[in-house]
């Protein structure tokens, strides 16, 4: 039996469907993109590359130009590009197939394959959708923001799609355990961790000798906890400091800033993605400070080009690198203990050093997507 993906966007399904794809066990994988923006998705026969473009495109569109401020709006969109999909979907599964969607896209098609003897496994990409979505309240509230909640009908979904799978997947030990704080039996739930693009990321350059450069990649949100990481960059004490920051900068955050001392933070705006392994090469260390992350791939890619990354324990860092040895695990929401961190590689440089050769050696042993691909299929396998 072989297995029908449905994923709103890219994540990390093409990776997946090209590790099944080679094992000869995909049958398509649909998607809301237009297939013209899908032509670079190699290692995959381009017919099994099915889309539904005709909501999610013009949704895509419409953010990139800011027509989507309108939460109303937004979330109308969102909502009707995910139930148009996976609606879709399942008009077209007429045999048995194992049905593996992201979860918000997959109710229908995945009722539908176990119906006429298939299998629904839900992947999350992320903590519990409630989990998630106090979490997030509770962020706002903390720095006097006003909070836009998850539309109730897409949690009153994904926990409908939970019940109704087979299998939940989830990439990290974080996010599976916020399904069981959730209520949700340990046994259905099947971590699966992601990979990264060895390929592509690699050590291509040395950090400078003179400039002590810590590095962000990824939104510039309030999930994301920007605002700790800056604070504790700020108490570091060093002649040359630096932070670069790559990422779209999110207007609560923008409005946040105005009050805090910028001396030395690079703003960089987004990058080309081939650019960045020169940029994680050049940095002495990485900070992700999430308050909640399913797993970030940005770490691994850190990691692939020797760069030792700062995490919180909200990240998923935990199945990517060992606390202490590849770069330090620290609590969401403190300050003072990434500053502490940040302020012990600022002032040993072998220390750097090792945890930089330390991270090379850790990525290259998970396997990259081709382990991520096995074990995914041992899943498959159980059902």
């Amino acid at each position: 039996m072989n297995v029908t993906q449905i994923s709103i966007g890219r994540f990390h399904h093409f990776h997946l469907a090209r590790q099944l794809e080679r094992h000869q066990l995909l049958d398509s994988i649909w998607t809301g993109y237009r297939k013209y923006n899908l032509r670079d998705e190699t290692g995959i026969d381009q017919k099994k590359i099915k889309t539904y473009p005709w909501l999610h495109t013009p949704y895509m569109a419409g953010a990139r130009f800011g027509i989507t401020q309108w939460h109303w709006l937004k979330h109308q969109w969102a909502w009707l590009s995910n139930q148009t999909l996976d609606s879709h979907v399942s008009k077209h599964i007429n045999t048995p197939t194992i049905l593996m969607a992201l979860s918000g896209c997959g109710l229908h098609a995945g009722i539908k394959a176990k119906k006429i003897g298939g299998y629904y496994i839900c992947d999350r990409g992320s903590a519990h959708i409630r989990f998630q979505d106090e979490i997030l309240k509770e962020e706002h509230e903390k720095w006097g923001l006003q909070y836009q909640p998850i539309d109730p009908r897409v949690i009153n979904k994904e926990e409908t799609e939970y019940e109704a799978s087979d299998i939940i997947t989830v990439p990290s030990e974080f996010a599976r355990k916020s399904f069981i704080e959730m209520g949700v039996s340990a046994n259905k739930i099947c971590k699966v961790i992601y990979g990264a693009r060895l390929e592509r990321f690699k050590k291509v350059a040395e950090p400078s000798k003179d400039i002590f450069r810590v590095l962000w990649v990824g939104a510039v949100s309030i999930q994301k906890g920007f605002m700790y990481a800056l604070r504790a960059f700020q108490k570091v004490r060093h002649p040359k400091k630096e932070f670069v920051v790559i990422g779209h900068v999110t207007s609560e955050v923008k409005g946040l800033l105005h009050s805090d001392n910028l001396t030395n933070v690079i703003f960089k705006g987004t990058v080309a993605n081939h650019e960045l392994p020169k940029i994680y090469s050049s940095a002495h260390v990485f900070i992700l400070s999430s308050v909640q992350e399913g797993l970030a791939m940005v770490q691994g890619e850190a990691l692939a080009c020797g760069c030792p990354v700062i995490a919180t324990n909200h990240t998923g860092g935990e199945d990517l690198f060992t606390d202490g040895v590849e770069g330090f695990i620290v609590p969401i929401r403190s300050v003072e203990a990434i500053a502490e961190k940040l302020q012990l590689l600022a002032n040993d440089r072998l220390l750097r050093i090792k945890m930089s050769e330390a991270a090379i050696k850790k990525v290259q042993s998970l396997g990259g997507w081709d382990s991520y691909g096995k074990s995914f299929i041992k899943v498959i396998q159980s059902l």
